[in-house]
């Protein structure tokens, strides 16, 4: 015999876990299926504030050891909960609830209704059938391209960075000495893969300008000729219209001029816009910090992003009491309960989130009076010990959230920097602040003064960062700032 303690993960507390993390876009996906198969739950649609919610007594005490879990406000027991282990919990990768306000919901129901679907449900079936015939966008139809022809694995890693490059239009923006130094590979190995690149259709794909574009398309038709070619060098006299010295150039006359200009007319100046284009969807923030009266922060949730879900008491009562069969019994208490649940889920998510954000506010209070130069260094465990929760907790409240402040919007991610220690022992930095430091010097320098990262690693140090040479360098390259020599050689042109 042996005594210990343990916490069970229901399925219930693995779905709280779970709402933590989630953006508020795929709580509101979860809240509409849930919505769409749980006749117990209802939507708020008038936007009331905490209305009353009585339980039945007989049924009440079904939830009281899930409640006690989940009062506790903190799963420090579920840090090692892990996501791939778990995804069969929601069975079509759903998404999870928002804070809401328990209360309840009146109406005639009859026992039929709660067999069946409610109109109001989420399920949007034009939605999804124009989410499965969404058009192709470019870059899919290029990678399709790329996956059946023939090249190396290195080519096919060059070809991918460039097609990365490409932008809706189907011109090419990346630089092919920036590809060169991020892969470590040779120019010549890019150019010869952008040949291949520009051999895909749509013909016109991946050129630099746009004569280049009409280039690859006429030569796809096999009319690039040498007059075409001359032609096609001087786009300038083409757009004044300057017949005479196109005639010159070309060595033609001024009706081959004339079959020449209808030739470039039929060809497409944005070969990719014949394809759709990815959807960016806005980033809405959770939270909210303003100025308040006082002169301090005012932290508030956004209400927008939460959807009000109300547990329909009156319904329940209405419809168990006409429940003869044990089939029905079961599936109603079960309905209810998990109502109540995902109900008390989502109003101690958006408890949870204010907390952290509150109390991030407050550790980055410089940052938001002064700037970036004054962020400090933060981790995870300062904020669980300040607000008394576990990291893994705060980590997933701060997951794919977002805080709108006067210094604009951020991840709340974003707040948690690694520390670069100082040079007289003193208060450390954060690696952002000491990132737009860099930043500044390197802007602010001039032509004939060019910073090394040595020079750099020096200032910093004269200023109180105590900071590598090979750390320098890491921040530039992530902030895509040429080396020394290429800043030199583009300033001296």
């Amino acid at each position: 015999m042996r005594q210990g303690q343990s916490l069970v993960m229901t399925p219930q507390l693995q779905q709280a876990i779970k709402l933590l993390q989630l953006s508020n876009v795929e709580l509101a996906e979860y809240c509409e299926q849930e919505l769409e198969k749980n006749p117990i739950l209802d939507r708020d649609d008038a936007g009331s504030g905490p209305a009353e919610r009585e339980a039945p007594t007989e049924t009440a005490t079904d939830n009281e050891r899930a409640d006690e879990a989940l009062s506790r406000d903190d799963f420090s027991k579920a840090s090692d909960l892990d996501q791939s282990a778990h995804d069969n919990i929601y069975d079509s990768g759903e998404a999870a609830p928002t804070a809401s306000t328990p209360a309840t919901n009146t109406g005639e129901v009859s026992l039929t209704d709660w067999t069946q679907a409610k109109s109001g449900g989420g399920f949007d079936e034009e939605g999804m059938e124009s989410s499965i015939a969404a058009e192709l966008s470019l870059k899919d139809h290029l990678e399709a391209q790329l996956a059946i022809a023939a090249l190396t694995p290195e080519d096919r890693l060059i070809c991918l960075a460039l097609i990365d490059g490409i932008d809706e239009a189907g011109y090419l923006r990346a630089e092919l000495p920036d590809i060169v130094e991020n892969l470590g590979c040779e120019i010549e190995d890019v150019e010869a893969v952008l040949g291949v690149l520009q051999d895909f259709e749509p013909a016109g794909v991946a050129a630099r300008d746009l004569s280049e574009c009409l280039a690859i398309q006429l030569k796809a038709l096999d009319r690039l000729d040498p007059a075409m070619a001359m032609l096609l060098t001087r786009l300038d006299l083409l757009a004044r219209r300057d017949i005479p010295q196109l005639c010159v150039l070309c060595s033609v006359d001024a009706e081959d001029i004339a079959d020449m200009l209808a030739e470039i007319r039929g060809l497409n100046p944005k070969p990719g816009l014949a394809f759709g284009s990815e959807h960016v969807a806005p980033v809405v923030p959770d939270v909210f910090v303003r100025v308040g009266p006082d002169g301090g922060w005012h932290v508030e949730l956004n209400t927008d992003t939460l959807p009000r879900l109300l547990v329909n008491n009156r319904y329940y009562t209405q419809v168990s009491k006409t429940a003869r069969g044990k089939h029905e019994k079961s599936y109603l208490a079960e309905c209810f309960n998990n109502a109540n649940w995902l109900v008390k889920s989502l109003d101690h998510r958006a408890k949870t989130i204010l907390k952290g954000a509150t109390e991030i506010v407050r550790q980055q209070d410089a940052f938001l009076t002064y700037g970036v130069r004054h962020l400090r260094p933060l981790n995870l465990r300062t904020i669980a010990d300040a607000i008394s929760m576990h990291e893994s907790t705060v980590s997933r409240v701060t997951s794919n959230k977002y805080i709108a402040t006067p210094r604009g919007l951020f991840e709340l991610k974003y707040f948690f920097t690694a520390s670069i220690q100082s040079v007289s022992g003193g208060d450390s930095h954060s690696a952002e602040a000491v990132r737009d430091r860099l930043k500044e010097m390197i802007d602010k320098e001039a032509a004939k003064d060019i910073l090394s990262d040595d020079r750099i690693v020096s200032l910093l140090t004269a200023d109180g960062v105590n900071i590598a040479r090979r750390t320098v360098a890491k921040y530039r390259e992530a902030m895509r700032i040429p080396s020394s020599f290429e800043r030199r050689r583009l300033k001296a042109g």
